[in-house]
């Protein structure tokens, strides 16, 4: 089967959301995009160690993330959900720190902020998003969980045992696939049997639904029906958004030694940010000269998080002790014991 490419379509329609709405998913889309750049510049300077790129995918998370209540849902990420997180209200400084291993991954505040620590196992997060979701529903809580996943990790079997299991217990979870269309170096074709993610739901008696990943009025709307399913009792959805990872898998990676990059360069011309912006003025959503004012307050914000990340302290020593249990451990407790010992010699 060969790989699957761009849908073809060189526009996209706002029309059925609401104005503010509209110019709020734009103004995070444009903010992510910012942010990205600025943290790939921090990689090249020394600042983060290594960093994973969402460029190109800012309409997949911003649009999903946007469908959920942070008052009451829950998020699962993986490594590269930095959009969602924007979009979900985190506090992005402090998320951000995480790629200088300053931050507990958002163990200070996760339950606050309603979206987990940044997850590089493949596959991890979905039994995860599975469980908080049955404990939930047994609380007798009306939250849904949302699990970030790509084309690579729905080969794991954590994700088919999670999605089973979701379906039998009709858990509110929706399952939420980026598909970029790269695990890594390996192409769909090579690793995704029957080419569509969303199509294996049926196996698992669950409704699954193919979105363009690069339209967000679409991702949002697809993103906000599996949400009130969830809300109402209706179980699970597996939502696949068909996008494209324009950059490299991360700034240790060369793409250009396993994929034609005259693909990536079809997808950039498809941009999310262009369509969207297009489609809101449009709409008559917005003007250029509301979108001017968008791009440059975004601009600045996504510089105030750089410089907050950069300047960001180190934390003090003690912390390794901390966060790591609900209650400490007379292990644990002895190896603080001995670190301080240690530290006040």
């Amino acid at each position: 089967m060969p790989p699957r490419e761009s849908t073809g379509q060189d526009s996209i329609t706002v029309e059925h959301l609401s104005p503010e709405l509209t110019r709020r998913l734009y103004r995070d889309m444009r903010t992510a995009r910012d942010l990205d750049t600025e943290a790939i510049a921090l990689q090249r300077q020394g600042v983060f160690p290594a960093y994973v790129s969402v460029r190109g995918q800012e309409a997949a998370q911003v649009g999903g993330a946007t469908a959920l209540d942070p008052t009451r849902d829950f998020v699962f990420p993986t490594y590269r959900e930095m959009a969602a997180a924007l979009a979900y209200g985190v506090e992005m400084v402090g998320y951000m720190a995480t790629h200088r291993a300053l931050w507990h991954g958002g163990l200070y505040d996760v339950m606050d902020a309603r979206f987990g620590a940044i997850n590089a196992v493949v596959g991890g997060p979905v039994p995860h998003a599975v469980g908080w979701a049955i404990g939930e529903r047994l609380r007798g809580g009306e939250g849904v969980a949302m699990a970030y996943f790509g084309d690579g990790a729905s080969s794991e079997g954590d994700v088919h045992e999670a999605m089973n299991f979701a379906g039998v217990f009709t858990a509110p979870v929706i399952f939420f696939c980026q598909n970029n269309q790269w695990a890594l170096s390996v192409p769909n074709h090579r690793q995704v049997a029957g080419g569509s993610i969303a199509a294996r739901a049926q196996g698992y008696g669950i409704e699954g639904v193919l979105v363009d990943g690069n339209d967000v009025g679409a991702v949002h709307t697809a993103t906000a029906k599996a949400v009130q399913r969830a809300r109402e009792g209706g179980g699970p959805t597996v939502i696949e958004a068909l996008t494209y990872r324009v950059e490299p898998h991360s700034t240790s990676d060369d793409s250009a030694r396993y994929r034609d990059e005259e693909e990536a360069a079809r997808w950039r011309e498809r941009d999310p940010l262009t369509l969207l912006r297009a489609a809101l003025v449009e709409a008559g959503h917005a003007d250029e000269v509301d979108l001017d004012r968008i791009d440059a307050e975004s601009a600045e914000r996504a510089e105030r998080i750089r410089d907050g990340v950069a300047e960001a302290p180190e934390p003090h020593g003690s912390e390794l002790f901390t966060h790591v249990f609900r209650e400490t451990t007379e292990e644990l407790t002895r190896q603080h014991r001995t670190w301080q010992e240690e530290v006040e010699l």
